[in-house]
C-alpha cells in the first residue's frame, strides 16, 4: 500500500477528532481570564505548568512505548497496556506524595504564596491524568483511530466544561480545579471497562513484558525529563524572576495553540506505527516516503497557520484575552515562529529506531545551551529573550535529530527532505501574509470584523497559490476536483428539494 494513503488518512482521522474539540478547549484560558483578575490567572497558568510538568515526566516513558510494543507484538497488547496503567498509577502516587511535602517550597520558587493552597488538588490532578493516558493511546496502537477520534472529542469538551462551568459559578479557582479532578477521575474509570471490551479476559500483569518495557521506557523518560525541563525551563526562569501578574502577561505571549498538537501528535502516532510495522516485516525502503509525506503535509498545515498567526497577531490576542495583555502581541509573535518545528517530528523516528540514548543527548545538548544563555537573553531582552533563547534550543536539537536520520534512514542531506516542496511552502505562507496584513492595516473596525476578514484573505490567497503553484501532488488535485465535482452536483439537488 502506497505510504501516502496508509500514514495521513488515519491521521486525518485523528485530527479531525481533535480539531472538531479544539473551538471549545481553546476557549478556556479566554473565559477564564475574564473570570480572574491577572494575578489569579497567574496562579492559574503556574499551575497548570507545574501539574503538566510531573505529567510528561511521570510517565516515564510507560504509555508512549505503547507505540512500539503493540505494533510488534499484537498478541501481548492487553499486557502491554495494563502493565502500564498500573505502573502510571505508581508514579501518579509518587508525585501526589512529592507535591505534599514540598508545596511551600514551589510556592516560594514561584514567588507566589497563594500556589501552596492549590498542591494537593494538583497531586490528584497529576495522579489521574497520568492513568488516563493509555486510553487514546492504546485505542491508537489497536488502529481504533475513529474510537480514538471520538473519545478525544468527548474527553476534551468535558474537560472543558468541568473546568470553566465552576468557575463561573463559584467564581473561585479551587473549585474549578477540582472540577477538573473529577473528571480525569471519570476518565480513568472509563479505562477499565474498554480494557475489558477491547481484550476480553486476557488482562494480567506480566512481568517478563514490564521488564521488557522498562529496558525501552526507561532510556526514554530521561530523554523526556530532559526535553520536558528544557522546554518549559524559560516558563519557569520567568516564573522565578517576576510576579505572577506579569509571568500571567508572559504566558498568554507564549499561548499553547491546541490545534498544533491535535495535529502534529495524531501524524506522528500514525507515523511510528506504520514505520514499526514496515521494519517488522522487513520494509525498510518505505520508511522514507512514509517521512517525507508526513512532513510535507504537515508544512502545508503549519507553515501557513503561522502565517495567520503572526499577521493578525495585535487583533487576535486583545480580542481574545482583552487588552490589558496587549503587552504580549510581540511575544505571541515571536513564539509562534517555534509551530514550524512541528512540521519536523523527527522524535517519532528516533523512538521507532529505539534511539532514547540519541534522543537523551539531544536534549540534553538543548538543555545545556537554554540554561547557559538564559540568563544572558534575559538581560539583555527582557521577557523577549527567555523565548528567543528557547526557539534557538529547537533548531539546535532539529539539526542534530536530521543529521542522525540520515543515517538510519539510510539516505544523503538531499533527499532527507522535500527540500523543494517545504520552500514553496514556505515562500506561499508567506506571499499569504500580505492581503492579511494590508487588512489590519487599512481597516478600522473592532476585532471581531478585522480578524475574519483577514483571516479569509489569507486563507483564501493561500489556498489559490498553493493550488497554481504544484505543490499539492496528482492525488490531492483528483480528490480536491472530486470533492468540487459532487459539491456542484449536491447543490442544485438540495435547492430542488427545498423547492427552490
Amino acid at each position: 500500500m502506497p505510504s501516502n494513503d496508509s500514514t495521513f488518512r488515519p491521521a486525518f482521522t485523528l485530527m479531525s477528532g481533535r480539531v472538531l474539540a479544539f473551538a471549545v478547549t481553546f476557549l478556556t484560558p479566554v473565559l477564564l481570564v475574564r473570570v480572574f483578575s491577572q494575578a489569579e490567572f497567574g496562579t492559574y497558568k503556574q499551575f497548570t505548568l507545574v501539574a503538566y510538568t510531573l505529567y510528561l515526566i511521570g510517565q516515564l516513558g510507560l504509555a508512549e512505548c505503547l507505540f512500539y510494543f503493540v505494533p510488534a507484538n499484537p498478541q501481548g497488547s492487553s499486557k502491554y497496556a495494563l502493565n502500564s496503567l498500573l505502573m502510571l498509577g505508581l508514579s501518579g502516587m509518587v508525585c501526589l506524595a512529592g507535591l505534599m511535602l514540598t508545596s511551600s517550597f514551589i510556592a516560594d520558587r514561584m514567588r507566589n504564596p497563594a500556589l501552596a493552597h492549590y498542591t494537593p488538588i494538583m497531586g490528584f490532578f497529576v495522579l489521574f491524568m497520568l492513568m488516563g493516558t493509555v486510553l487514546e493511546i492504546t485505542m491508537i496502537a489497536r488502529k481504533r483511530y475513529r474510537l480514538a477520534a471520538v473519545t478525544y472529542v468527548v474527553s476534551d469538551v468535558l474537560r472543558m466544561v468541568c473546568l470553566v462551568v465552576p468557575a463561573f459559578v463559584t467564581r473561585s479557582l479551587e473549585w474549578a480545579l477540582i472540577g477538573s479532578v473529577i473528571f480525569l477521575f471519570l476518565r480513568v474509570c472509563a479505562i477499565f471497562p474498554y480494557f475489558r471490551h477491547e481484550f476480553g479476559g486476557a488482562l494480567r500483569l506480566d512481568k517478563a513484558l514490564l521488564k521488557a518495557q522498562w529496558a525501552y521506557a526507561l532510556p526514554f523518560s530521561l530523554s523526556v525529563v530532559v526535553q520536558v525541563i528544557q522546554s518549559n525551563y524559560h516558563q519557569y526562569a520567568v516564573a522565578f524572576s517576576f510576579d505572577a501578574a506579569t509571568f500571567a502577561i508572559y504566558s498568554v505571549g507564549c499561548l499553547q495553540v491546541p490545534l498544533v498538537d491535535f495535529m502534529a501528535t495524531p501524524a506522528s502516532n500514525v507515523m511510528m506505527v506504520r514505520m514499526a510495522e514496515d521494519i517488522r516485516d522487513g520494509h525498510a525502503r518505505r520508511l522514507l516516503p512514509i517521512w517525507h509525506d508526513t512532513t510535507r503535509k504537515l508544512a502545508l498545515l503549519f507553515f501557513p497557520f503561522v502565517g495567520l498567526l503572526v499577521a493578525n497577531a495585535y487583533h487576535l490576542i486583545t480580542f481574545l484575552f482583552t487588552a490589558n495583555y496587549a503587552a504580549s502581541v510581540p511575544i505571541f509573535m515571536v513564539w509562534s515562529l517555534s509551530i514550524l518545528a512541528s512540521a519536523f517530528q523527527t522524535d517519532g523516528v528516533l523512538r521507532v529506531f529505539a534511539e532514547m540514548r540519541f534522543l537523551f543527548a539531544t536534549n540534553v545538548v538543548r538543555l545545556a545551551a537554554i540554561v547557559l544563555l538564559m540568563g544572558f537573553f534575559l538581560s539583555h531582552f527582557h521577557l523577549m529573550g527567555a523565548v528567543l533563547i528557547t526557539i534557538l534550543g529547537i533548531v539546535i536539537a532539529k539539526v542534530m535529530v536530521l543529521v542522525r536520520m540520515r543515517k538510519l534512514l539510510n539516505t544523503s542531506f538531499s533527499e532527507l527532505l522535500p527540500w523543494k516542496n517545504l520552500g514553496g511552502i514556505l515562500l506561499v505562507a508567506m506571499l499569504a501574509a500580505l492581503p492579511a496584513l494590508i487588512v489590519n492595516a487599512k481597516l478600522a473596525a473592532s476585532a471581531l470584523v478585522v480578524l475574519p476578514v483577514a483571516g479569509l484573505a489569507y486563507v483564501i490567497t493561500y489556498g489559490t497559490l498553493v493550488l497554481v503553484s504544484g505543490l499539492l501532488s496528482e492525488g490531492e488535485r483528483a480528490k480536491i476536483n472530486r470533492s468540487l465535482y459532487v459539491w456542484n452536483r449536491r447543490s442544485p439537488e438540495a435547492g430542488r428539494e427545498a423547492g427552490l
